[in-house]
């Protein structure tokens, strides 16, 4: 009974999350029948339970696969992802297997978080929390990216990304957020990353 209220509770997380992340998702409806970000994380979560049970894997695999095919978007069932991600619009995300992706991500469509090496072990990036990611952004190898940076899109980041800063180009360069001055609107960080930078 506490396993599925858990189930539930993190449903509502899930679609709650996109609604605040997306102006365009006028119902939790909406979002539940015709978001393939968030139902690619719906299908990782049951892939990545299959994960760690012995024996399961290639049936977790199996099922991470038939949702890239339905949804255009490929996370690795070994991969750790923490709760409320938001994938907006989704089609060409990867996310590999030693990636770990902490609480309250958003990520934009055509972004990796992938390997720049064939060798065993930690090869992905670490993404803190609420942190923003551009589309068409590449984060390669087991870089950190610290908590609330942004991630701008097209960069390629090959390197860490402190806390709070934000990092664009090819390669990317880190430079301080823009600081809000009295007076001016707070800029909405998604709005920072997809357009202006």
């Amino acid at each position: 009974m506490a396993s599925s209220r858990s189930f539930l509770r993190t449903i509502v997380e899930d679609l709650d999350a996109a609604r605040r992340s997306d102006p365009a998702a006028r119902s939790r409806l909406e979002v539940l029948l015709a978001y393939p970000g968030v139902h690619a994380v719906w299908w990782y979560r049951v892939a990545h339970r299959l994960w760690q049970v012995p024996g399961m894997r290639l049936p977790a695999r199996l099922l991470s696969q038939h949702a890239r095919t339905t949804t255009g978007i490929e996370i690795h069932p070994g991969a750790t992802i923490g709760r409320r991600l938001f994938i907006d619009h989704g089609m060409g995300v990867v996310i590999g297997e030693t990636a770990e992706v902490g609480d309250d991500v958003v990520l934009f469509h055509g972004t990796t978080l992938g390997g720049r090496s064939t060798s065993r072990g930690k090869r992905h990036p670490t993404v803190g929390d609420a942190v923003v990611i551009g589309a068409g952004a590449k984060v390669l190898g087991p870089v950190t990216i610290g908590d609330g940076a942004q991630v701008g899109a097209n960069a390629v980041v090959v390197k860490d990304v402190p806390a709070g800063t934000v990092a664009v180009g090819v390669p990317a360069r880190v430079r301080p957020a823009r600081a809000h001055v009295a007076g001016e609107p707070v800029q909405d960080p998604a709005l920072l990353v997809e357009y202006v930078i």
